[in-house]
C-alpha cells in the first residue's frame, strides 16, 4: 500500500472534536480524492490495516450505490475491523448485509415505516417539542439545548415509535451512549474483564439489549399497538433478526436526530442572517432542514470493503481493501454545491448524502426529517432567536457528528435575532 505521507489525516477521532475538518477534506477532494489513510493506535484502540478515504460527492455516491463492488457484508460498515469471531454475528444486521439478503430484511421492516404511521407521530413530536422548550425557557435565559431539549426529544420520539414503555426509556439512552460514544475520552470506557477496550457492538456487550428486545416483542404479541415493535414482533423475522433490528433502530434511530438537531441549531446560531430568514418565514422549514443536514450530517463516514479488484477516481483498489466514504466531505464538494461553505436555507437542489444513497439509504429518513422540521418550527415559535452563551462541545468520533453541549441564550419572541 502507498504511504500516506503528506496526505491529510481524516481518521483520528480527536480531529472531529473541533468540528468537521473542512480544509483537510478540500485538500483530499482536490488532490487525492481516493487517498490511503493509516490507522494508528488511537485512544487505546489497536492499529488497523488502513483504508481508502473517498471524499468527492460523485465517488461517494458511486460507492454507496454499487454494492456488488463495495460490500457492506465482507468487513461490516465500521472503519475498525471487528473481531473475526464477531463478524458472523454482526452480519445479522441489515446494515451489514448486501443484496439480495439485505433486500428481504428491508422489505420486511419497511412495512413498519409506513408514511401514515410516521405522520401520526407528528402531533406527538410537536407537543413534546413544545413541552421541552417551555421547560428550557422557564429555566432562564441561558440553557444547554442538548441537555434540556434535543437529547430527550430524539430519545422519547423514538421510544414512542418503537412502543417502549416510559419506565424503560433510560435503558435505551444508556445502550446508545455505550455504542456511539466509545471513542470519546469523556465517556466511561467499555472494557473487558482484563481491562482492555472492547467493541461495544460485540455479542457480550449487546446481550442485555437483545434480551430486552425479546421481552418487548413477546409483550407486543400479547398486546399489539400502533408501533414499530408490534409490527416487527408479528413479522417473519427470526429471533436473531429481530434483536438486530431493535439494536439498529435504537442506536441509529436515536442518534441520527440526536446529532442532527443540535448540529442544525448550532449552524443557525453561527449564521445569524440565515437564522433571521428562517424566523421571518422567508424560507420553508423543509428546505431549511435539508440544508442544515447538509452542513451537519449526523453520520460522518461509513465503510465498505472491495469485493473485487477495481478502480475509483483513477486509483487502483484491491479486493479486500477497506473503502470509507466521508459524507461530510461529499456534502461540501464544490463540484456539486455552489459556495458549499455558505449556509443557504433555501438551497435547491440539495443532493446531500446525509442519509446515504443506494440500497442502504436511511430507512427512517422521513421520520428524521419530520422530527427536525417540527423542532425548528417550535423553536421559532417559542423564542425570538438563538445566540451562543458558551463554547459548544463536540463528540470525539470519526463516525457520529455529535454535539455534547450547546449553551445558548433564548431571546424573547419579540426580540431581533442579532
Amino acid at each position: 500500500m502507498q504511504e500516506s505521507s503528506g496526505v491529510p489525516d481524516v481518521f483520528d477521532p480527536r480531529i472531529y472534536a473541533t468540528g468537521i475538518p473542512h480544509e483537510r477534506f478540500r485538500a483530499l477532494r482536490d488532490h487525492a480524492p481516493v487517498a490511503w489513510q493509516r490507522e494508528p493506535e488511537v485512544l487505546g484502540w489497536p492499529a488497523g490495516s488502513g483504508f481508502w478515504a473517498v471524499t468527492r460527492h460523485a465517488d461517494v455516491v458511486r460507492v454507496l450505490k454499487d454494492s456488488g463492488t463495495y460490500s457492506s457484508c465482507l468487513g461490516a460498515t465500521q472503519i475498525r475491523d471487528p473481531d473475526p469471531t464477531d463478524l458472523p454475528f454482526i452480519r445479522r444486521m441489515m446494515l451489514n448485509q448486501d443484496p439480495p439478503a439485505h433486500g428481504r430484511l428491508r422489505r420486511l421492516v419497511s412495512r413498519a415505516f409506513t408514511p401514515g404511521r410516521i405522520e401520526r407521530f407528528g402531533a406527538t413530536a410537536r407537543e413534546r417539542a413544545r413541552q421541552l422548550l417551555a421547560g428550557a425557557i422557564d429555566a432562564g435565559g441561558e440553557v444547554d439545548l442538548v441537555r434540556a431539549v434535543t437529547d430527550d426529544y430524539a430519545l422519547l420520539n423514538l421510544t414512542d415509535l418503537l412502543g417502549v414503555p416510559p419506565g424503560d426509556r433510560g435503558l435505551l439512552h444508556a445502550w446508545t451512549e455505550r455504542v456511539i460514544a466509545y471513542q470519546d475520552p469523556d465517556e466511561p470506557p467499555v472494557l473487558d474483564a482484563e481491562g482492555r477496550p472492547v467493541n461495544p457492538r460485540s455479542p457480550a456487550m449487546l446481550a442485555e439489549m437483545f434480551g430486552y428486545a425479546q421481552e418487548l416483542a413477546a409483550h407486543k404479541r400479547e398486546h399489539p399497538a400502533d408501533d414499530v415493535m408490534s409490527v416487527l414482533a408479528a413479522s417473519e423475522l427470526v429471533d436473531a433478526e429481530l434483536e438486530m433490528f431493535f439494536f439498529l433502530l435504537t442506536v441509529a434511530g436515536n442518534d441520527t436526530v440526536r446529532s442532527a438537531a443540535p448540529g442544525g441549531l448550532l449552524a443557525l446560531v453561527e449564521h445569524p442572517d440565515e437564522q433571521r430568514r428562517l424566523w421571518a418565514g422567508e424560507v420553508g422549514a423543509d428546505t431549511a432542514v435539508d440544508e442544515l443536514l447538509r452542513v451537519h450530517p449526523p453520520v460522518l463516514s461509513f465503510r465498505r470493503t472491495a469485493a473485487v479488484d477495481t478502480e475509483l477516481a483513477g486509483q487502483a483498489i484491491r479486493r479486500g481493501d477497506k473503502v470509507v466514504v466521508f459524507h461530510a466531505s461529499a456534502n461540501h464538494d464544490e463540484r456539486v454545491f455552489p459556495d458549499p461553505h455558505r449556509l443557504d436555507l433555501g438551497r435547491t437542489p440539495n443532493p446531500h448524502v446525509s442519509f446515504g444513497d443506494g440500497p442502504h439509504v436511511c430507512l427512517g429518513a422521513h421520520f428524521a426529517r419530520l422530527q427536525l422540521r417540527v423542532l425548528h418550527e417550535e423553536v421559532r415559535r417559542a423564542c425570538g432567536g438563538l445566540a451562543l452563551a458558551g463554547e459548544p462541545r463536540r463528540l470525539v468520533s470519526n463516525f457520529i457528528n455529535g454535539v455534547k453541549s450547546l449553551p445558548v441564550r433564548l431571546r424573547e419572541p419579540s426580540a431581533p435575532t442579532a
